[in-house]
């Protein structure tokens, strides 16, 4: 009868070969299905830590750039819809350049700088839509 199995022959150390042995008389299993469960688990193991060895570092740090480039992304967004919002509603139709209206546009400078902090602060998502306050300001 032809088996779909290969023989081996190999040498183990007297104090495994003893354990082996107690193992399959207390399990009632053969030396065979003992060897083989094991040896399944150390190759599916093995697979499983060598893809994560080679590539999990990899993609963490891909995943961890990701991140910091997404962050800034969402600051821009949100500096820049701040400032349009802040050019089209409060700065337009300034008359000609003086000593005055520099500092107003110093202090709208600031108030600008301001708002965008308040709003990075106040919420862990980003609005990119201005809020109903923040024309008023």
């Amino acid at each position: 009868m032809k088996t779909f199995k290969t023989r081996h022959q190999f040498y183990l150390p007297d104090d495994l070969s003893e354990a082996l042995d107690r193992l399959c008389s207390a399990s009632g299993s053969s030396k065979t299905a003992v060897l083989t469960e094991g040896l399944k688990a150390v190759l599916e193991r093995h697979a499983g830590h060598e893809l994560d060895l080679r590539f999990g570092v990899r993609l963490d740090r891909m995943s961890r750039g990701q991140e910091r480039l997404e962050n800034k992304v969402d600051l821009l967004a949100e500096a820049f819809g701040t400032f349009v919002h802040h050019q089209l509603t409060m700065v337009a139709h300034q008359p000609p350049f003086d000593d005055e209206t520099r500092q107003l546009g110093l202090k709208r400078y600031q108030a600008f700088i301001d708002l965008v902090g308040r709003r990075l602060a106040s919420d862990s998502k980003l609005r990119l839509l201005p809020a109903e306050d923040d024309a008023a300001g």
